[in-house]
């Protein structure tokens, strides 16, 4: 298998999709496939309207179907709803190429909440981007519920992993920022922007401390609303496993996130969450074992703090990334049918 793989969220990007096709890739290729990740790397970039760290590709079409030429793909999987995702769907639809998708981020919501678009003109622009494709990839059966309704078709339900070695109980020392904290440590990690709902979060009255690990276009106005509460930046690797396992409880404030690969590590680390009954958590969190799901978030953070450390780690284990990776592998399609 030659997969090609077009996506707009790729390094340096810091993000959830970014995470999950970085494993995927490399479960792929110690498999035996071949991959080749077509991105805005490779491309002149223009910076995101209000997320000016994310660079986004310029004209990338000639580009795109330059290196699908090159590579000569036996199978293309569309990851994300951008400039390079676009000319990839286009490349394949002029061809004659049957293509898989995957729908991470709920663009109606987002493009509602910053650009005041009606959700109906983004909705009808997701349902034809992805109806196009022959499977659409998602990340929880909630999220299949959901597009269902919306009209989108061919979905199939999907997972995602974390890696266990990296995040567990004893990652190390805790970061000296976070050494003489008061305790209980309450812990969010993502971007720090206003899809991510943080002031639901930040605004609780907890005992304790509240640290956010990340950084986005909300960074700066919370830090300065709130400044008892520890903002660390971006953290990668071992530094971010310390993060976790120096803390009591992870808080999922998000009301909009598909998945929330970020509550996985922190069960890996024997952290429960707290977080809302709503799309990626009810799909993600064990209630009343590997987390508390509460329209009280305050109410599901002090709950998550009775929880057992043992049975979030053990949920943790329970996924891996090589499940997930069978899964895209089992969704794909050669770019030609059985008649071509």
């Amino acid at each position: 298998m030659r997969l090609a793989l077009l996506t707009d969220a790729w390094h340096p990007q810091v993000n959830g999709v970014v995470r999950t096709w970085n494993r995927v890739v490399e479960e792929l290729v110690s498999a035996g496939a071949g991959v080749e990740v077509i991105h805005p790397g490779l491309f002149r970039t223009f910076p995101a309207p209000r997320y000016p760290e994310i660079r986004l590709a310029f004209w990338p079409g000639p580009g795109v179907r330059e290196r699908l030429d090159a590579f000569e793909p036996t199978h293309v999987h569309v990851a994300t709803e951008g400039p390079v995702g676009l000319a990839g769907r286009r490349a394949c639809l002029r061809r004659g190429w049957r293509f898989t998708s995957s729908y991470h981020t709920k663009y109606p919501q987002y493009l509602r909440a910053y650009f005041g678009i009606p959700r109906p003109f983004t909705l009808a622009f997701v349902r034809r981007f992805h109806n196009a494709a022959q499977a659409t990839l998602c990340p929880t059966p909630s999220v299949v519920d959901e597009l269902a309704a919306e009209g989108l078709t061919g979905l199939r339900p999907w997972s995602r992993g974390v890696d266990t070695a990296v995040f567990h109980p004893g990652a190390g020392p805790a970061p000296a920022s976070m050494a003489a904290l008061e305790k209980p440590v309450f812990l969010c990690v993502g971007r720090v922007a206003k899809e991510k709902n943080l002031a639901a979060f930040l605004d609780l009255d907890l005992p304790g401390s509240k640290v956010v690990v990340g950084d986005g276009p909300a960074r700066r106005a919370l830090a300065r609303k709130h400044p008892g509460v520890l903002f660390t930046g971006v953290q990668k690797g071992d530094a971010l496993a310390r993060h976790y396992a120096a803390a009591d409880a992870f808080v999922f404030p998000s009301l909009t996130d598909t998945y929330g690969v970020v509550m996985l590590e922190a069960n890996a680390a024997g952290l429960p969450v707290a977080a809302f009954p709503v799309t990626g958590p009810i799909d993600v969190v064990v209630d009343g074992v590997t987390g508390c799901l509460n329209q009280d978030l305050r109410a599901a953070c002090l709950d998550a703090l009775e929880l057992d450390p043992a049975d979030a780690r053990a949920h943790a284990e329970a996924n891996s990334w090589a499940r997930c990776a069978q899964i895209v592998r089992e969704t794909l399609v050669p770019i030609r049918g059985p008649s071509a």
